[in-house]
């Protein structure tokens, strides 16, 4: 407490160092927080960038009432909020499939810009979720279906979630930080829980990462029926940005045979891991594996119930992943 209030004292007297040694304890999650509420690794960044220079400046204003990470907090929810109504987003990418995809069961998969978050960025990220009754642990709260859902949010109820639910803070903390009362804080909360699904299951178990590497071996084989065995009746395959997903293991089936392993097609997943799942940078098997986009899989028990490629292929970047495998084939 006495180092913080030094720093704090040297930092409003414009030292750079005292500031920085302030809030680069807080980067990991608060970067993590504008990823939640955006669904944007690259507009999180860029939204984490305005909130520390905004903090920067306005460090000689802060009283200290609250503390540094509450203060920080504060303004990265609203530098959120301000993004998303501005709608000033990134447009998706312009991906134009290289054949006719078959038609989809559903036309409107996850949101256009959702991108998957690299599980190496939540290193040292502390989980402040509130005791034994928090509704989101970190590993649930990163998924993929969190997020989707998440995005389906008004912006007010979405941050109000994240920060009550997520993050554990108080409806009086939060009603300070959005300018607005505690009971409007418990009503956006009320009707956020309601249009959110249930809770994700268990951490992953041996028999899940066996799963996991026999599909790897199934994929990068070409081999659809060992694929498709180890798929959930119910599974769900989507590309976003693409509009499209395709729902059960006819489907599924279909897609695969007739798209991603069509002619005798031949990938090369390099493992990682995105939102808390296994994740795999995916390259097409040509004398030089080009980039295939990255794909995350969805797990439930000893089956894959999802498989998302994000087609975006800058997005490999985020994960330390080329766009090219200089080794060749295996």
């Amino acid at each position: 407490m006495q180092r913080t209030a030094e720093l704090l004292a040297r930092a409003r007297d414009g030292d750079g160092d005292a500031f920085r040694a302030l809030v680069e304890p807080h980067r990991g999650e608060l970067q993590l927080h504008c990823y939640r509420v955006l669904g944007s690794v690259q507009d999180a960044e860029d939204v984490l960038q305005e909130t520390l220079l905004a903090a920067w400046r306005g460090i000689g204003a802060f009283e200290g009432r609250a503390s540094v990470r509450t203060w920080l907090y504060r303004i990265a929810t609203n530098r959120c909020l301000n993004a998303l109504r501005a709608g000033d987003r990134r447009s998706p990418v312009d991906y134009r499939p290289e054949v006719s995809l078959p038609e989809p069961s559903h036309r409107h998969a996850e949101p256009a810009w959702l991108e998957p978050y690299p599980d190496v960025l939540l290193d040292g990220v502390a989980d402040h979720a509130p005791g034994p009754d928090a509704r989101y642990e970190l590993r649930e709260s990163v998924s993929l279906a969190f997020l989707a859902a998440l995005q389906g949010l008004p912006p007010r109820q979405r941050v109000v979630l994240v920060l009550r639910d997520v993050l554990g803070f108080r409806a009086a903390e939060v009603a300070v930080m959005l300018g607005t009362t505690p009971d409007a804080v418990a009503g956006a909360l009320k009707r956020a829980r309601a249009a959110m699904p249930g809770r994700a299951g268990s951490p992953p178990s041996p028999r899940e990462r066996r799963v996991v590497d026999e599909f790897v071996r199934a994929f990068e084989a070409g081999d659809v029926d060992a694929v498709v065995a180890l798929l959930s009746d119910d599974v769900r395959l989507s590309m976003p940005p693409l509009p499209l997903v395709y729902e059960g293991l006819a489907d599924v089936r279909n897609f695969l045979t007739t798209v991603a392993m069509r002619d005798g097609r031949r990938h090369r997943l390099v493992p990682t891991r995105a939102n808390g799942q296994p994740a795999f940078g995916a390259y097409l098997l040509t004398p030089i594996p080009r980039a295939h986009g990255v794909l995350v899989l969805t797990m439930a028990g000893d089956r894959v119930a999802g498989l998302t490629r994000f087609v975006d292929n800058s997005l490999l970047a985020a994960f330390g992943l080329p766009r090219s495998l200089r080794g060749g084939s295996r």
